[in-house]
Parts: structure tokens; sequence; C-alpha cells
């Protein structure tokens, strides 16, 4: 109800504005202006409408999709609006007992609103699928000639709902990742939003990618349907198996706090998997000591933690594990990533959100993510498909 409130007021609110600031200025503007508000407004309703109708199943795709959309629309369409009207009802309360509004106010109320949706429009329609792949070296010391040269493959956070009308393009993603050869295929959890159903047929498209010595993935916090509205303990649960069997389905073997030895030649890599639940701040990471308990004559150890956070907590100078992988963070979804310069607002809440971290011989890779969350858009934060090669360090 509070929505459909906000959005009657912004609706009459903003007509308003355009008319006393456009009407006796320029016509064409006004019509111009009139015209663009009644397309956003069309599609903003019809998706207000489709989720306020709905009554089926809350994590069907159809639905997380529609979901997801309309946040999209409320920061992109409402919120610009509601700047409009602060700025232009300022300027008409300012001068009450003269009549008329402050043009300045209200035309920089319009810059900041149209800044706001050109940006969040471009990072929704181009940015969200401009997928990179980040080439990463990592150097370990004393690392085996048979692992020297090891090519890894990471990917994470695909909230598989962000390709839910657009199959064929994570399709192409699979093939990219078989182009490069891996020797492994590292996921990092976060497969879904809400719950199980978002999978759908996606685990047909995801087997798709293969490595050379098999693909290895953990369960991110979204993974066990900590954010479904509805879920009893006992549906949580289900969930929980239920999302093994669809992301083994993909592909992969999945480490729940446990550990898997690959052979590569003559030597041995363990490969760890911890658990991640709960929701910022109050996460909870999997049992690690459990996890590393049996392994023997590993010659490298790499770590999939979803959250990289964790690294700090519970890896470095604690453990004897060379790498990490993890994601989570998304970047954020908006930042500036340049050769000199890295930013994102992910940093002030994850010290460690992109890209490789080095602690004495330790060393953690956070990958950005393939899909979207919350709002759907990518503003200079790029989804990433991360390739990294491990090289012996020199002694």
């Amino acid at each position: 109800m509070w929505l459909f409130i906000i959005l009657i007021i912004t609706e009459i609110l903003t007509l308003k504005v355009i008319r006393q600031h456009f009407y006796e200025k320029s016509w064409m503007s006004y019509y111009f202006l009139i015209t663009f508000h009644a397309i956003l407004s069309i599609w903003l309703w019809i998706l207000w409408f489709k989720a306020s109708s709905y009554r089926g199943i809350f994590d069907e795709p159809g639905n997380i999709w529609v979901l997801t959309n309309l946040t999209g629309m409320m920061a992109a369409v409402v919120f610009p609006r509601i700047i409009l009207i602060l700025f232009h009802f300022s300027g008409w309360l300012a001068r009450k007992k003269t009549g008329g509004h402050n043009r300045i106010l209200t035309n920089s109320g319009l810059i900041i609103s149209v800044l706001i949706f050109l940006v969040i429009a471009v990072g929704t329609i181009k940015g969200r699928y401009n997928f990179k792949t980040e080439n990463i070296t990592v150097k370990i010391k004393g690392l085996k000639p048979d692992l020297d040269g090891l090519k890894l493959v990471q990917i994470s956070d695909l909230h598989l709902t962000s390709f839910y009308h657009h199959q064929e393009m994570l399709e192409r993603l699979m093939f990219k990742i078989n182009e490069q050869n891996p020797d492994l295929l590292i996921n990092t959890g976060d497969f879904i939003t809400i719950g199980w159903r978002e999978f759908s047929r996606f685990d047909t498209i995801l087997n798709k990618a293969k490595a050379k010595y098999g693909s290895f993935a953990v369960m991110g916090n979204h993974d066990f349907g900590t954010y479904h509205p509805h879920y009893t303990d006992a549906e949580r649960d289900n969930n929980v198996l239920l999302m093994n069997r669809f992301i083994a389905s993909s592909g992969y073997r999945v480490l729940n706090d446990e550990f898997a030895i690959v052979n590569i030649r003559e030597s041995k890599i363990a490969l760890i998997g911890v658990m991640t639940r709960g929701s910022f701040p109050r996460m909870i990471h999997g049992d690690l000591k459990n996890a590393l308990r049996g392994i023997y004559g590993a010659d490298l150890k790499i770590l999939l933690a979803h959250d990289p956070n964790q690294w700090d907590i519970d890896v470095t100078g604690k453990t004897d594990i060379d790498l990490t992988l993890s994601g989570h963070t998304h970047g954020m979804q908006a930042g500036i990533l340049t050769k000199n310069f890295r930013w994102s607002p992910a940093r002030y809440f994850y010290p460690r959100w992109n890209g490789l971290y080095k602690v004495g011989e330790q060393n953690l890779v956070v990958n950005r993510g393939l899909g979207v969350l919350g709002i759907p858009f990518r503003v200079g934060m790029p989804p990433e498909i991360t390739v990294i090669t491990l090289e012996s360090e020199l002694e």
C-alpha cells in the first residue's frame, strides 16, 4: 500500500512540476516531457501491478525478475522524481508570497534527476552485460613444477534470474570459459537470490562449462534461502538439499565444509570449501577447521570462501592455505576501475572487495560476480570472469 501511495503522489506532483516549469515557456519541451513521463509511468505501473497482484510461489524466476526490475525503476524513475519535486517545491515555498517558483532550483533538480536516470539506464542496458575477463597471476613460493602455470577460472554470484530473459548470453559465457582451457573451474557461490526455483533449467546451461581436472563450488549466503520471506525452517532445509542437487547437476562438486584432493601429475591440490550463511553484518562462516581436518601431503591448498572477510578472520596467519577465492561483494555494482585507480563503496564494508590481495605468503582473489542483486545495474563495475594463473615465486 505504501508503494502505491508513493507512486500516486510522485505521479501527480511530477506532472504539476512539468506544467508549472515548461507549459508557458516551451510547449515543445512540455509535450516531450509529458510523453516521456507517460512512457516511464506505463512500464512502472505494469511492474507494480504484476508484483502486487502476484499470488504464485514467491521464488518463481518470473516473480523475482519482476521484483528486481521494479526496484530498478524505483531507483531510476521514482527517486529522481522525488528529487525534482523537492527542488521545485522548495523554490515554490520560498516564493509563495510573491508567486511563481525558483527556476534555478527547478532546473538544478531536473539536471540531477536526468543524470541519475541516465546513469542507471546505461548501467542497466549496457553496464550489467559488459562482461570482462580479468587475468591475474598469483605467485606462490615453493610451488611444485607440476603446478607452475596451472590455470584456474573463477566465476561467482550468478544470481541466475539476472539471465532470466538472456539464457543465450549465459550460454555464451560458458563457452567463453571453455575457450580459456581451464585446469580447474571454481564457482564461489550465490547461484540464486531468493529460493531454489530460480535455478529453473539453468543447470543445463551451466554444465556446458568444463575444466580439465574438474569444477568445484561452494554455496553463498543467498543459496541457503536466507532472504526468502515465507520459508519455514523445514522449507529452508529443503532449499539447501535442492540447491546441492542443482549445483551438482550443473557440473560442480559442492564442498560443504569439506575438502577434495585433485591429483595433477605428481602433485596434489587440496580444494577446501566452506559454506557461508547469514546476511551482512551478521555473516555466518563455515567451519574451516572441520574442512581442513584430514588433509595430508597436499602440495597446494586452495580455499573457496564466499565472503572475503573470512580471509582476514580465519585464514591469514592462522592456516597454511596458499590461495583463497571469494566473491560476494559485487564491487557494490558501482565504482571506478582503471589501471591506476580503483574505488567502490564496497571497500567500506569489505576491505578486500575485488582483485588480488597478499599478506605474507597467503593470497586472496575476490571476484566481482557475473549477475546483479537489488538494482539491476552496474556502473563502472563490470561483471567478471577471473582467469588465475599460478606461478612459482623465486626464493
